[in-house]
C-alpha cells in the first residue's frame, strides 16, 4: 500500500468512474485498475463495484476512503509546513463555525485574514457544534468554534467568550416584563433549534419540568423571520439577533433563576501539528472575538444601556443630576 495507490483510489472514488479518473490523472486505465487490485488484495476485501455507468464503493470502500482522505490531508499539511518560507503563512485552513456565531465573527475575521495572510486559503464549513466536533476528530476540518464542547484530550480548547442565552419574543408593550423565570419558561410554547432544546431541557430539569416545544427548526433565519412577523418565542444566545434587539424589532429577556450561558471555544485536534497558516488564522479569530467583546456584542443591549447610564450618573456631580431631573 503506497501513496500513489491511495491517491489513485481517492480520485476514482471522487470521480465515480475509472475512465474519468484516468483522463484527469493522465494515467492509463489499466494502470489504475492494477493499483486498485493491489489494494484489494492487500486488504482482502473488494473496494469498488464496477458497472456499465462507472464504479461505486462497497461498504469497505467507503470506510477505506475516509482513512485515505485523512492520509492525504495529513500529507498536504506536511507539504505546506515544509514549503513555508521566511515565516510567511501559506496553505489551506478549513474552519468550522455555527450559523449563530458565523455572521458576527466571519466578516471581520476574513477581512483581517486578507490583510495579514493573503497566501492562506480559508474555507469555511457551517454546522452546529456536535457535527463540527465530530468533523474535527475525523480530520475533516482543521479548526472550529464550538459551543460548550465535551472536554477531551483529543482537542486543544481555547476559551473565547461566555454569553447569556435569553428569551426572544416579538416586541412587547413597554414594562410588560423584565425577565422570565424557569417556571414561566416551562409553560411558554417555544420554537427552538436542536442545540437550544438540549440547553433548555438541561436547565428545566433543575425544577423537575420539561419545555413546551412548539416547533424545532434546523436553521436560524426562519426563527428570526417568525419573530419579525410577530409569531413565536425562542431562546437563543443574545448575539444571534442582536441588531434586531437593538432596533426594537425583537425583544430579549434574561432568565432570572437559571444559568443559561453558552461558552464558545476555539478548538483544533491535539494530535495534529500547527501549521503557520493555522496559527495565523487562530490568532485572527481570537483578535476579532476580543473586538466583538469590547463592542458589547455578547451582552443584553438593554442591560448594558442601563449599566452605562448608572455609571455615568455615579460619576456626575450632584448638581448636574438635579438639573437633569
Amino acid at each position: 500500500m503506497d501513496l500513489r495507490s491511495i491517491s489513485y483510489f481517492v480520485k476514482i472514488a471522487n470521480v465515480g468512474s475509472m475512465t474519468g479518473a484516468a483522463d484527469q490523472l493522465g494515467v492509463a486505465q489499466s494502470a489504475l485498475s492494477r493499483h486498485v487490485r493491489m489494494l484489494e488484495d492487500e486488504l482482502g476485501v473488494p473496494l469498488l463495484v464496477r458497472g456499465p455507468r462507472g464504479v461505486r464503493l462497497t461498504g469497505a470502500g467507503v470506510q477505506f476512503l475516509e482513512h485515505c482522505q485523512r492520509v492525504m490531508r495529513e500529507l498536504t499539511l506536511v507539504r505546506e509546513e515544509v514549503r513555508v518560507q521566511k515565516g510567511v503563512p501559506r496553505g489551506n485552513v478549513v474552519l468550522g463555525i455555527s450559523p449563530t456565531i458565523g455572521p458576527l465573527l466571519l466578516p471581520g475575521a476574513i477581512e483581517r485574514a486578507q490583510q495579514q495572510c493573503p497566501d492562506v486559503f480559508l474555507r469555511v464549513v457551517e454546522g452546529y457544534s456536535p457535527a463540527l466536533f465530530d468533523a474535527l476528530l475525523a480530520g475533516k476540518i482543521d479548526l472550529a468554534v464550538l459551543m460548550s464542547p465535551v472536554m477531551t484530550r483529543a482537542l486543544t480548547l481555547r476559551p473565547l467568550v461566555s454569553e447569556p442565552i435569553v428569551v426572544l419574543t416579538p416586541p412587547q408593550p413597554r414594562a410588560a416584563r423584565r425577565f422570565y423565570t424557569l417556571a414561566e419558561l416551562a409553560k411558554t410554547p417555544l420554537i427552538v433549534t436542536a442545540a437550544g432544546r438540549e440547553i433548555i431541557e438541561a436547565q428545566l430539569r433543575r425544577i423537575d419540568a420539561k419545555p413546551n416545544i412548539q416547533m424545532e427548526v434546523g436553521a436560524i433565519e426562519p426563527i428570526r423571520r417568525l419573530l419579525l412577523r410577530g409569531v413565536g418565542v425562542t431562546a437563543l444566545p443574545v448575539s444571534t439577533f442582536r441588531d434586531d434587539i437593538v432596533a426594537g424589532r425583537i425583544a430579549a429577556y434574561p432568565i432570572a433563576d437559571g444559568d443559561f450561558q453558552r461558552m464558545l471555544y476555539l478548538a483544533h485536534p491535539a494530535d495534529r501539528p500547527n501549521s503557520a497558516a493555522l496559527v495565523e488564522i487562530s490568532q485572527i479569530l481570537v483578535a476579532e472575538m476580543n473586538s466583538l467583546i469590547g463592542l458589547g456584542i455578547f451582552e443584553i443591549p438593554m442591560l448594558r444601556h442601563h449599566t452605562d447610564q448608572a455609571k455615568r450618573l455615579s460619576t456626575e456631580p450632584r448638581s448636574t443630576r438635579k438639573n437633569k431631573r
